[in-house]
């Protein structure tokens, strides 16, 4: 049994908007290209000493559909993820102390569709930081904020690209006038 847990009660986002928050930055992170990240990443600066809790490790999800979008779900197949966890190493400063005075821990997850482990990882060290109140507007605005708008720009060139080769099809009125 540990001596100290890996998570106190007063780090888990408990409101849904915090909740949502979370998934939309892990979201993010997890869609990103491995290039734009570590680009984005290197933006930062050094970054705090970190622990790999869990080590990349590749692994299947069962992937569900729905007939129709809306109907009867059904298995569509596996895909392959990367999944990572990490641990910040932080300093006992008084930014790393609990209101109970406990070190405080901050563990960071990283999923990703494919087979990248560094892309899980940097996905989880970034996870981690935007949960640390110091990192947290430094990484939101260096990195969440770049990487949603490119993934903005992409959407908006792959509808113009749709709506480029739209076919509208319709019906004429044949025979008696």
């Amino acid at each position: 049994m540990q001596d100290q847990p890996l998570f106190y009660p007063h780090q888990h986002p408990t409101q849904p908007s915090q909740i949502r928050q979370r998934q939309s930055w892990m979201s993010t992170l997890a869609k990103a290209s491995l290039d734009h990240l570590e680009r984005q990443v290197k933006q930062l600066g050094e970054l705090p000493t970190y622990e790999l809790l869990r080590v990349p490790e590749i692994g299947l999800a069962m992937v569900q559909g729905r007939a129709g979008g809306t109907g009867q779900p059904f298995y569509l197949g596996e895909m392959t993820l990367t999944r990572c966890v990490v641990r910040l190493q932080l300093q006992a400063d008084e930014e790393a102390i609990t209101p109970e005075g406990e070190l405080l821990c901050i563990a960071g997850f990283g999923y990703v569709a494919g087979r990248s482990h560094r892309h899980a990882e940097l996905a989880a060290v970034c996870d981690a930081l935007l949960q640390h109140p110091i990192w947290h507007d430094a990484v939101r605005s260096t990195v969440i904020e770049p990487l949603q708008q490119e993934a903005q720009r992409r959407h908006e060139h792959q509808q113009r690209q749709v709506e480029a080769t739209r076919v509208n099809f319709f019906t004429m009125l044949r025979g008696e006038s």
